[in-house]
């Protein structure tokens, strides 16, 4: 990827507080972030990642840079080996004047997870079997976040809790962090389904008010 990681033991909240707090320009790109991010791991990235749909604020463009490089990063967990981020996507420009004060917020929430986090139900997350199924389960959850469905409510929080969710099981060795992963996951799938049968029935509605005219 190009990018070259300083070591670092803070929480992932702490983290995303000194990123807000250290960006001091209009743009930044995702090879930035992922330079201030530090070396905590491409799953802690993936967590990072989703901080800007975890909260009711739209950032143009976001939804799909970052769910993208989720997508690139979950098959590089899945195949055991450093993901290939494409340059345009790497230094594709994001306007800070919204996501700095969302990344804030965001790591409030995330110190608010942080406290229940500990190795549990270690089934769920130890063995490679599993590992490539939870890698699977994060890339097809990067898939629905980029739907492009920004504009309707919870259609980027949901998946992005699953992320979110699944990345912190994955990296904390947390089982039941995992299950709320899938949990998300599935209901995204349903909400998202939901959304398609009323686009279908209303279109259906609207033919139907055409056709007795």
């Amino acid at each position: 990827m190009g990018v070259q990681f300083q070591d670092t033991d803070k929480s992932l909240s702490q983290t995303l507080t000194d990123i807000a707090h250290s960006i001091n320009t209009e743009q930044i790109t995702l090879r930035q972030l992922f330079e201030l991010v530090g070396e905590q791991g491409l799953l802690l990235l993936c967590a990072f990642l989703t901080i800007p749909f975890l909260i009711p604020v739209s950032i143009p463009g976001v939804s799909t840079v970052f769910g993208a490089a989720i997508i690139l990063i979950a098959i590089g967990i899945t195949l055991n080996r450093l993901p290939w981020v494409p340059n345009r996507l790497m230094s594709r420009p994001i306007a800070t004047e919204k996501l700095i004060p969302t990344l804030d917020k965001g790591a409030q929430m995330v110190a608010k997870i942080e406290r229940f986090i500990h190795p549990r139900m270690q089934m769920l997350t130890d063995g490679a079997a599993v590992n490539r199924l939870n890698g699977l389960a994060l890339m097809f959850s990067g898939v629905l976040l980029m739907f492009p469905l920004g504009l309707i409510p919870f259609s980027n929080t949901l998946p992005g809790l699953a992320i979110l969710f699944l990345a912190i099981g994955i990296l904390q060795r947390d089982g039941l962090f995992i299950i709320l992963g899938y949990l998300m996951m599935l209901l995204t799938i349903i909400y998202f389904g939901a959304l398609f049968v009323g686009a279908v029935l209303a279109g259906q509605g609207i033919m139907s008010l055409f056709g007795s005219g």
